[in-house]
C-alpha cells in the first residue's frame, strides 16, 4: 500500500499534561490488529491557524487520517471550522447528523423526565455539533449518537476514547477492509551485545538493498531491566521475504565482534 495511516490529536489538555494521550497506542493497537501500522502522527494544540495548517496538510497527502478532538460546540472546538477552512468549503447543517443530535436530545429530556424543546437556545446550539464541512459524510456514534464526519479519506472524532474508539474501528472495517494485511506481514529480530550501530549501518543497508519491501530497523537501547546496553536488530515487511532477509541479516551479524541473544517473532 502506497499510502500511510496517520493520526491527529487536537488538544490543549494534551499538551499541557493535563490529560495523557491514549488516542496513538490504541490506533497503533487497532491498526496492527488488521495488519496495518500507523505511518506518522502529529500534534496540535486549540490554535485555529495550527489546526487549519495541520489538516491541510492531511487532506493534500492522500493517507488515511483520523483526527481526534475538537468537533464540539464550546469555544475551544475548532476542527470542525477548520477542517472547512483548510478545504476551502463553507460549513452547513449536515441532515443526517440534525436528525441523530434531535434525536439524542429528545432521549435525554426523557431520561430526566423533562419535556424536550427543539427551540430553547441551548438545543438549538448543540445543533453546532452537526455543522460540518460541505460534502461531509457522518461516521456514526453508538455511544450517545453526536456522530463525527469524513471527508475523503480524512476521518474526524471525538476526543473520548469511548466514543473516539468505536468509530475509528467502524471506519477500518467499513472503508478499508481491502488494504488489512493480516497474516501478509511479518517481523523478526535479535538481540545484540557489544556492536554499535554505526557499524553495523552497511550490513543494514544492504539487506534492505538486497530484500524489497523489507525494512531494517534498529533499537538501541542502555538500561534495559534485563538485557543491558543492547541493540534489537531485525527486519519487517512482507511475511515471504522476512526469512530471507533476517537469513542475511544473521550471517552478516556472525561477521561482528558481537554476542547475540534471544530471537523475537511477531
Amino acid at each position: 500500500m502506497s499510502r500511510s495511516f496517520g493520526l491527529i490529536v487536537v488538544g490543549d489538555e494534551i499538551l499541557s499534561g493535563k490529560r495523557i494521550d491514549k488516542h496513538m497506542p490504541k490506533v497503533i493497537e487497532l491498526l496492527a490488529e488488521r495488519g496495518l501500522e500507523l505511518g506518522w502522527a502529529e500534534y496540535v494544540g486549540d490554535v485555529p491557524v495550527r489546526i487549519t495548517a495541520a489538516l491541510g496538510r492531511a487532506f493534500a497527502s492522500g493517507d488515511i487520517v483520523f483526527s481526534t478532538g475538537g468537533i464540539g460546540a464550546t469555544p475551544d472546538d475548532h476542527t470542525r471550522q477548520c477542517a472547512a477552512a483548510a478545504l476551502g468549503v463553507p460549513l452547513a447543517l449536515h441532515p443526517e447528523a440534525e436528525a441523530l443530535i434531535r434525536e439524542r436530545m429528545q432521549d435525554t429530556a426523557r431520561e430526566q423526565g423533562t419535556v424536550y424543546e427543539p427551540d430553547r437556545p441551548d438545543n438549538v446550539h448543540r445543533l453546532n455539533m452537526g455543522v460540518f464541512p460541505l460534502g461531509a459524510k457522518i461516521i456514526p456514534n453508538t455511544y450517545n449518537k453526536i456522530p463525527g464526519f469524513s471527508v475523503g479519506d480524512v476521518h474526524f472524532v471525538p476526543g473520548f476514547p469511548v466514543m473516539a474508539w468505536p468509530m475509528i474501528e467502524s471506519v477500518l472495517d467499513g472503508r478499508y477492509a481491502g488494504l488489512f494485511a493480516r497474516g501478509r506481514a511479518g517481523e523478526k529480530s535479535v538481540i545484540v551485545y557489544g556492536a554499535m550501530e554505526a557499524t553495523l549501518t552497511p550490513l543494514m543497508q544492504a539487506v534492505e538493498r538486497d530484500h524489497p519491501g523489507i525494512k531494517v530497523f534498529s533499537l538501541p537501547s542502555v538500561d534495559h531491566p534485563q538485557h543491558g546496553r543492547h541493540i534489537e536488530l531485525g527486519v519487517k515487511g512482507d511475511a515471504s521475504r522476512v526469512e530471507a532477509a533476517y537469513g542475511q541479516l544473521l550471517a552478516g551479524l556472525h561477521g561482528f565482534d558481537a554476542r547475540l541473544g534471544p530471537e523475537m517473532v511477531r
